[in-house]
Formats: structure tokens, C-alpha cells, sequence
């Protein structure tokens, strides 16, 4: 039996080591949460137009009120017990660009960090698009422009974008990604010499390995250490202060998980997508690219999925644990639902094991962020899509 994605989505990476397994956190701070205070209030509508002039956070984030920004403060104070009980670190919410609300737990502050494991695939998509635009690469060419060990072989006829689309009909089992992949000192090596069982675009597989071959794709494309790459062209330039990349043994940085962050640092990942790639006044990736990878599914096989976003599309939606095939997937017997039924087409997700979050939709210019204890398979009470999208469907101060 197919199992919905909507229970393992949340749990789709291990972690790159045995001690990872739950998140290494710093700065403890006693457990808080609150409204940001201003003088004064009014209300927003969802349909209020996003302005040119809509701030961005500097050293820190703006604030206001949640009836100044057109939220129901007391729906989310729920969200946030709700959070809470749901074995979370951190939750913030953002909304036209200030900081309407952030609940802190379990000794956690604003400068605590943890792994944040499979949103890092997202934050690699990101840095791909940057690539593209700085014309280093493109994704509908072959991916043995800039994976060497590939040309001459089956594997040469996989794209940049079979492997964004996890389409890309790599080498996978349950073994490999979870165990051998995740245990080898030279990761990229290991991800690089598995074989090539499908033609691409054939089988859908959320697969970790085949996703680490980007960093061997950004590396020659760029001519970059890919860690240097992120905090030069993105970390930094959006003052994520607190976020890093890891790396296997090797050295090479891990494009599938393993980044380390802050709810804070990641909210602005968060905006800058709202901004469609702007930050200010400064480009950081085109918005062309935010479109390609978060507003339609990059493949039939799985209408949940971009460019390693999580969407919230209707139709087939593909198990994290197991493929499918694009037979299956075409077969009009197969069911066909969203990831999140409640919530907006348009809402998107970056996704890490445990249900660490990020949560963007553009309708209604929104921004949440969750951190949580790192759990393969989250069991009840926990906090995921379903419960960050009660920010959009119940705490907007409808006119």
C-alpha cells in the first residue's frame, strides 16, 4: 500500500551521521514567545498588494503588531501552543516583511541554531539558480559537463534538471541513501559512481544521492568551493549570519542536508522567495528561477515537487520512501490529492526530517519557519504543513 506522502514528507533524509540524529543546538535562551509592540494598529487585508518598498531585515528583523499586519493575534497564540505542545524549538511568522510573532522552547533563542537536514536541498536549488543566471550552467543540458565520470555513459543523458526534479533514474534503494550513501567518507564520489538502472524521467525517487552529484555539478560549474559559493552569493548577502553548509569527511559540502541555521536565518530564505529573488534593491536570483522552481511541478510523477521544493499542487503525489514510475503515474486509476488540501495552490515548502519547515505563500505574502526535534518518522504530537498552514487559512484578518 502506497503510504500518503503527507506522513513521511516531513522525514525524508537521515542524518550524515549517527550523532546527528537529533539537532545540535547553541545559545540556549529561557523559553519565550511574543508579539512585536508598536503604537498603533490596523487592519490588513490578505489581498493588500506587496510594495516595492516593503522592508527586508538589516542586522535585525522589523516588527509590528499581527492586526497591524492583517493577523488574528490570538489564532496565533494557538498555532504556537499548538507548536509547542508538537515538540518544537522555534516558530516565527512573517508577513509583508516584518516579524509578526516568534515562540522560542525547550531553553532556545533567536541566535540558536540546529540542522535543519532536507531544507538544505532547497537552499542547493537556490544556489543552482544563481549558477544559471551568472551563466555557469543550464539546467536542460547534460549534467556530464560538469560531472566528468559521466560522459560516454547511460548517465550522460541526465540533466541539471533531472536531478533538481528528482526524476533522474540514479542508482536507489532504502540501503543505499540511508545507510551506504550517508557512512561513505567521499560522499560526492560515492553518489557519482552509483549506476544508472533508468532512463531519466522515467521513475520518481526522492533521492539524497543523486541530489549530492549537484555538488560536484556547482563545484565545476562555478569554479567555486560550493560553501564559499553559498555564503559569498546567498548566506551572506541576506545576513543568514548563523547558517553554514557541512561536508562529508572528504571535505565536499553536503547539498542534501546538513546545513545548520536559525528560524530567523531561514525566514529570510523565506522572504527572498516572496521577493521573488530580490533582496532590496540588490538581485540575488532571478525571478525567473523562483518561478521555475516553485510554481508548477517540475514532473507528471509528482505534482507535489519542484525544483527541490515541496508544492502544494493537485495530482499525483509521489511516496518519499518508495518510486514511481511514470506509468503509474499516467494511469488515471492512480490517486490524486495536494500535500496540504486546505491550503493555497500557490504554497510552498522547504521540508527537513522532523518537520523542520519553511512555509512561503506568495497570495497572501507570508513567511513561517519551524524548527523541531529531528525524528525520522514523526510521531504525534508534531508540527508540520498541515499545522503552518493554519497561519494562511485561519489567522489572515479577513475584510
Amino acid at each position: 500500500m502506497r503510504r500518503p506522502l503527507k506522513y513521511v514528507v516531513g522525514s525524508l533524509v537521515l542524518a550524515v551521521t549517527v550523532s546527528a540524529a537529533a539537532p545540535a543546538l547553541s545559545r540556549p535562551a529561557p523559553e519565550t514567545g511574543r508579539f512585536p509592540s508598536v503604537p498603533s494598529e490596523h487592519s490588513v487585508s490578505s489581498k493588500d498588494p506587496v510594495s516595492s518598498k516593503d522592508p527586508v531585515p538589516g542586522k535585525d528583523w522589523p516588527t509590528a503588531t499581527p492586526a497591524q499586519l492583517g493577523l488574528k493575534a490570538s489564532k496565533l497564540k494557538e498555532i504556537a501552543a499548538t507548536a509547542r505542545r508538537g515538540k518544537s524549538n522555534c516558530l516565527a511568522v512573517v508577513r509583508h516583511g516584518k516579524l509578526a510573532g516568534e515562540w522560542y522552547f525547550n531553553g532556545t533563542g533567536p541566535n540558536t541554531t540546529q540542522q535543519v537536514f532536507s531544507v538544505t536541498k532547497s537552499i542547493t536549488s537556490t544556489l543552482v539558480g544563481i549558477a544559471q543566471d551568472d551563466g555557469d550552467l543550464r539546467i536542460d543540458r547534460s549534467a556530464s559537463r560538469h560531472v566528468p565520470q559521466w560522459r560516454n555513459t547511460p548517465a550522460a543523458a541526465v540533466t541539471v534538471r533531472n536531478l533538481l526534479s528528482n526524476d533522474s533514474g540514479r542508482e536507489w534503494s532504502t540501503t543505499i541513501d540511508y545507510d551506504t550513501f550517508i557512512r561513505s567518507a567521499d560522499q560526492t564520489a560515492f553518489a557519482v559512481g552509483l549506476s544508472q538502472p533508468n532512463p531519466p524521467g522515467t521513475v520518481w525517487a526522492y533521492n539524497n544521492s543523486a541530489i549530492q552529484t549537484l555538488q560536484e555539478v556547482l563545484h565545476n560549474a562555478t569554479g567555486r568551493e560550493v560553501r564559499g559559493f553559498a555564503q559569498q552569493r546567498l548566506f551572506g548577502p541576506l545576513g543568514m549570519s548563523h547558517t553554514r553548509m557541512s561536508t562529508d569527511r572528504a571535505g565536499n559540502a553536503q547539498t542534501y542536508s546538513g546545513v545548520t541555521s536559525t528560524c530567523r536565518d531561514l525566514a529570510r530564505l523565506g522572504l527572498l522567495m516572496l521577493r521573488h529573488g530580490q533582496w532590496g534593491t540588490r538581485p540575488i536570483v532571478s525571478k525567473r528561477w523562483v518561478a521555475q522552481a516553485t510554481g508548477r511541478p517540475s514532473t507528471p510523477m509528482n505534482a507535489a515537487y519542484g525544483y527541490l521544493w515541496w508544492l502544494n499542487r493537485h495530482g499525483v503525489q509521489a511516496d518519499a520512501l518508495a518510486p514511481l514510475t511514470l506509468e503509474t503515474a499516467l494511469d488515471p486509476n492512480t490517486p490524486r490529492s495536494r500535500l496540504v488540501p486546505g491550503a493555497p495552490a500557490s504554497t510552498y515548502w522547504a521540508i527537513g526530517l522532523g518537520n523542520q519547515v519553511i512555509q512561503i505563500d506568495p497570495g497572501t505574502d507570508t513567511d513561517v519557519v519551524r524548527h523541531g526535534k529531528a525524528e525520522f518518522l514523526p510521531q504525534p504530537p508534531t508540527f508540520g504543513p498541515v499545522e503552518a498552514s493554519k497561519v494562511i487559512t485561519e489567522a489572515i484578518r479577513r475584510r
